[in-house]
Formats: structure tokens, C-alpha cells, sequence
């Protein structure tokens, strides 16, 4: 008995490629750039599954490139700003992404960049790497201490709260701002102050924003400048 067909719109790891060449022909997309929207309609084509990145639009097109096979379509991603839901609803295409699963790991690198502007770490490198460093000053390159200064969060979901727990090694102030206040042992958890938007981007010494970029959010900014 042949083995349904799927599409991956980019190369997987090596066991979730294991597991999938156990139930099904697979068939990847191994091009340097991003398949262009012919060839990714073209290499859909009566496959009975579809993996792929926020970068392919699922829509109605898609679906009819597709035709009748098509069950599931598996986003690498959190959001599926890129699929039309309704449209895959209506021809019972199940729909699934991956919440969650970076929430720790952009923590991490939020605070990768946290640090290296405080610490001028790039202009650092750079000039090292150039040859333009030939001394040491006593005022070179300082940039400014994160220890016992004041975080500034804007949207304390899942990654705002992974950013803050990582500040408590670092002894600061937190306080927040987010369109649904934390609930009250989340506040205890993180010693996180709720304040207005204004009273964050006024007192914070470092702003970390974790908020999706939508119409409410550019309104939001354009509202302010």
C-alpha cells in the first residue's frame, strides 16, 4: 500500500524526518531561497499533506493547486497569519502551528540583545575585528550596568514573563504594561509593577517589547509619535 504524499516547504530536523518518512513519501524543498509561488503551487499538487513556513500564503489558490488529497497543513510557526482558516475549515484541511515552542529560547535572545546595547558589545567587536583597536582607555567602550536597573516590559505574555523571570538574577525593577493586567501571584512571582504605557517607556531604563505587530499595535504607535 503506497504511503500518502507530503510537502515540506523546507528541510526538518533529522528524527521529526524519521518519523515522517515512517508514514509517509516526502518530498522536500531543498532550494537556497524560498520557492517562488509557482513552484510552490506546482510542487503541492496532489499532496496529501503540507509542512510549511509563515513564508507560503495558504489560501484559496493554494488549496485549489492542491486539490481534493489535501488533509492537514502543519505551520512551522506560532502565529498562521499566513493561512486562511476559514477557507481550509470549509474543506475539512486541519490546521496546526507550534505555540510555545520558542518561548524560552526568545527569551534567551531578547536578552542577548539586552546585553550587548548595554554593553556596546557590537561597536566593541567591530573595532576589534577592523585592527582600529590599538589601546586600552579607561572610559572605552563602557556602555552602562543592567544590574538594579529598571526593565520595562510591554506585553507580559508567555515571552514577556520568560524575559522577566531572567531579570532577577540581575536584581532589578520590573514593571509592565500589557493590554490584560497579570494575574495577582504572577505579579508576586516576577515582584512585577502593572503601569500605564507612558509611566513604562518614562521610568524604564531598558524596554523590551513583546507584542504582536497587528492594526491595534501600529495604531498604538502612531497614536504616540
Amino acid at each position: 500500500m503506497s504511503k500518502p504524499k507530503l510537502f515540506s516547504t523546507h528541510v526538518l530536523f533529522e528524527e521529526p524526518r524519521k518519523r515522517l518518512a515512517e508514514h509517509f513519501d516526502v518530498e522536500y524543498w531543498t532550494g537556497g531561497e524560498r520557492p517562488s509561488r509557482s513552484e510552490f503551487l506546482e510542487r503541492v499538487a496532489g499532496k496529501d499533506a503540507l509542512v510549511c513556513l509563515l513564508t507560503e500564503k495558504i489560501d484559496r489558490e493554494t488549496l485549489d493547486a492542491a486539490g481534493p488529497n489535501l488533509r492537514i497543513v502543519a505551520n512551522v510557526a506560532v502565529g498562521f497569519d499566513n493561512i486562511d482558516v476559514p477557507a481550509c475549515t470549509e474543506r475539512k484541511v486541519v490546521v496546526t502551528n507550534t505555540p510555545g515552542v520558542l518561548d524560552e529560547t526568545t527569551a534567551d535572545f531578547a536578552w542577548t540583545l539586552l546585553m550587548a546595547v548595554a554593553r556596546r558589545l557590537v561597536e566593541g567587536d567591530h573595532m576589534a575585528r577592523s585592527g582600529a583597536w590599538t589601546k586600552w582607555n579607561l572610559d572605552q567602550l563602557c556602555g552602562t550596568d543592567v544590574w538594579g536597573k529598571t526593565l520595562g516590559i510591554i506585553g507580559l505574555g508567555r515571552i514577556g514573563r520568560a524575559v522577566a523571570r531572567r531579570a532577577a538574577g540581575f536584581r532589578m525593577r520590573i514593571i509592565y504594561n500589557s493590554t490584560t493586567r497579570a494575574p495577582e501571584e504572577i505579579e508576586k512571582e516576577l515582584k512585577a509593577e502593572f503601569r500605564t504605557r507612558d509611566e513604562v517607556f518614562e521610568q524604564a531604563d531598558f524596554l523590551s517589547l513583546h507584542v504582536p505587530l497587528n492594526a491595534a499595535t501600529r495604531a498604538s504607535e502612531r497614536a504616540r509619535s
